[in-house]
């Protein structure tokens, strides 16, 4: 229950944000999901079952609304307040805008830090070989040769880290470094090992001990995920010993999916285990010991077994190449289930990945037991080390593959999705894939039953006003104690947005829909000095705005033919400028594009945001549910459409004194049955439909 002193802490803390934050508004909002919040973690509602689900509208300052119902209770009872959110820009704004004013103003006494995943930090021993070009070259550090940039740069990473001028954190050097060079040097979980006294100073293991000194830990959600995949207070602390406060939940279960998918090409593991033998015999010629023998041979066996097996898969794919003559150059298997002649070879698979990869543990683990008895020494450790590391994740990604291949799927849950592409035709490369269609399990096992408490919260959870979508997807059952809060916006949409549904000869499936909507767009660009114009397709926005330079001499800002930060830049200053601007973008400048004010007053949607089913998942989503009685289209495609809408309008007002118009170019609102509904589910702006 929440004490007391925890209720009168809030009640300062609030106090002290009311007098001396500037300009600081009172939102009865806000409060109610303060208090909610830390009823939901103290359990309030639920002792064992401490959950909620809060939607909370744009304009409601969730941030300050969580921190201030989490943190004064996790402080009290001695827990760690964990926020993971979903985009860097979040990440940013709390690391450096919101926790710093919670912490000025409250008067609270905590340390809050942003933590981030090992292969994001530098692995000092890998990059001190990959900067001596002959000790590189040596080690066969690199998996192919390096041009003289990447050395150049190499070396400058080396030296900065010396100085003392660089962290090794890969996001905190002035300019990207490519994926060929970072794989090289960054740290792994096998190779850069805190057992090895030259890796106690690494960046990774300091960044990790600085997490016990944090009451509250900044993390996104694929970090989130792989620490409750290893099970738990691997990379963070225990779930157990912490809060969660998951802000833009609406991520969290595709995020999941991600984790709990396994992917692999055929010829590309074929290569690298035909070199398994050659790495045998670089740590052969490393650690002279006869206790290598045994599983060194063993690994060479089960490696040849592999790949064998994985030959026959081949020739099986090349013998039924007929199974991809279609557009995607993809076989999806119905309802989850290979052919026998198939799922023979993968139980081979599955059972031979597995002794090898015990076999590779162990010759780790001997080399590992070598370096503390003095048998190698730290140099040379190191480049055997990073072999290993690499290996061993590759053969770890192959026994899971064919775990989920092979494994039979209960009756009573939605089945695996295995699929199998074929990404070069010439070359006959094959892609094989398994992925779950249902993630709640992973969430439920790892997270729901695991934490001391979570609190998730987003503007948009709800879809058609229900939260029936977001708790299916994300595991959580009814009345299952998870308290489901809907806050509506502080915003006066009435009076501030115009929702404008114009009238149209066309539909977006028709033929001359490109037409009408370049029409439209002529007519409806003409006067707003700042514009954002959202298309569901790349080529239609590139044909769009090409007709519309070419023909009527538009000046546009499209996506894609500049960074995101640098279209962003010049819009607000043509705007800053007294400039006309207009944006063209798909739908990842739907969500999290924040252009408040003048910077955007004429919104346009170009088209309803339906999902067009054309990925394996989404398929075999839909073919489960059809075979439950449902109807895919109402079940899955409406309210991801509502959910995605109700985003993509989320981009016009801001603030509370923001006013502008938004005008969805898709008749569909009017002319179908589910039009209303999509409609109802947004924002209450005065609407106006055109006949």
């Amino acid at each position: 229950m929440l004490s007391p002193n925890v209720q009168k802490t809030i009640k300062t803390c609030f106090k002290y944000f009311k007098d001396e934050i500037p300009h600081f508004i009172t939102r009865k909002e806000q409060n109610f999901m303060v208090a909610q919040t830390a009823k939901v973690l103290a359990g309030d509602f639920d002792k064992t079952r401490r959950i909620g689900v809060i939607e909370a509208g744009t304009g409601t300052g969730k941030s300050l609304a969580y921190c201030l119902g989490g943190i004064p209770l996790a402080l009290s009872l001695g827990k760690k307040l964990c926020i993971s959110t979903a985009t860097v820009a979040l990440q940013e704004q709390l690391l450096n805008k919101d926790l710093p004013m919670f912490r000025q103003f409250s008067r609270l006494d905590f340390k809050f830090g942003l933590i981030k995943g090992r292969q994001r930090y530098i692995c000092t021993s890998k990059l001190e070989l990959a900067a001596d070009t002959q000790a590189s070259s040596e080690q066969t550090l690199w998996h192919q040769p390096p041009d003289k940039d990447a050395i150049v740069l190499v070396k400058k990473l080396w030296d900065a880290w010396l100085d003392k001028s660089w962290d090794g954190e890969r996001d905190s050097w002035p300019t990207p470094i490519s994926n060929t060079i970072w794989l090289q040097i960054q740290c792994d979980k096998f190779g850069c090992n805190k057992q090895l006294s030259a890796h106690r100073q690494c960046p990774f293991h300091k960044a990790r001990e600085e997490v016990d000194k944090l009451d509250v830990l900044i993390v996104n959600h694929s970090l989130l995920l792989a620490d409750l995949e290893l099970g738990g207070g691997k990379i963070l602390p225990e779930p157990d010993s912490m809060f969660y406060v998951i802000d833009e939940a609406h991520h969290l279960p595709d995020k999941a999916r991600d984790f709990s998918s396994a992917s692999s090409s055929v010829l590309g593991t074929l290569d690298w285990l035909s070199k398994i033998d050659v790495m045998g015999k670089k740590i052969s010629s490393t650690l002279k010991s006869d206790q290598l023998i045994g599983p060194m041979m063993k690994l060479s066996d089960h490696c040849n077994e592999l790949s064998s097996e994985i030959k026959l898969i081949h020739q099986w794919l090349t013998t039924n190449s007929a199974l991809f003559n279609n557009e995607d150059k993809r076989v999806r298997f119905e309802n989850g289930v290979l052919p026998d002649s198939l799922l023979s070879v993968v139980e081979n698979c599955e059972s031979i990945s597995k002794l090898a990869l015990r076999d590779l543990n162990k010759v780790h683990q001997i080399v590992m037991e070598a370096y503390k008895d003095g048998d190698i020494s730290a140099w040379k450790i190191e480049a055997t080390l990073g072999d290993l590391g690499i290996n061993l994740s590759r053969i770890e990604g192959q026994h899971k593959l064919w775990l989920m291949m092979k494994k039979k799927d209960s009756k009573h849950a939605a089945p695996t999705v295995r699929w199998i592409e074929q990404n070069d035709s010439a070359k006959g490369e094959f892609i094989l894939n398994a992925a779950p269609i249902e993630v709640g399990y992973f969430l439920e096992d790892n997270l729901w039953s695991q934490a001391q408490g979570v609190v998730l919260c987003s503007a948009t959870l709800t879809a058609l006003n229900s939260f029936d979508h977001f708790r299916r997807s994300a595991g959580l059952k009814n009345n299952d104690g998870t308290q489901y809060i809907k806050l509506d916006s502080p915003f006066d949409f009435q009076n501030n947005g115009e929702l404008i549904i114009p009238a149209l000869k066309t539909e977006p499936s028709h033929d001359k829909f490109t037409d009408e909507l370049i029409i439209q767009l002529k007519k409806r660009l003409t006067n707003d000095k700042a514009s954002l114009v959202l298309f569901s397709s790349y080529w239609q926005m590139n044909l769009v705005a090409k007709t519309l330079r070419d023909k009527h001499s538009f000046s546009l800002l499209v996506q894609g033919e500049a960074s995101r930060n640098a279209l962003l830049t010049l819009h607000k200053d043509k705007c800053d400028n007294n400039l006309p601007s207009i944006l063209f973008g798909t739908s990842s400048f739907s969500e999290g594009l924040d252009l408040p004010g003048n910077y955007l007053t004429n919104l346009i949607i170009t088209k309803l945001p339906f999902a067009v089913p054309n990925s394996p998942i989404e398929q075999a989503h839909s073919e489960y549910i059809k075979t439950k009685n449902g109807n895919p289209f109402l079940v899955l495609t409406i309210p991801d459409a509502s959910r995605k809408l109700i985003q993509s309008c989320g981009r016009l007002l801001r603030n509370e004194k923001d006013t502008g118009t938004i005008t969805i170019l898709d008749r569909r609102l009017v002319t179908k049955r589910y039009g209303k509904s999509l409609i109802d589910s947004l924002p209450p702006y005065k609407l106006t439909i055109e006949y």
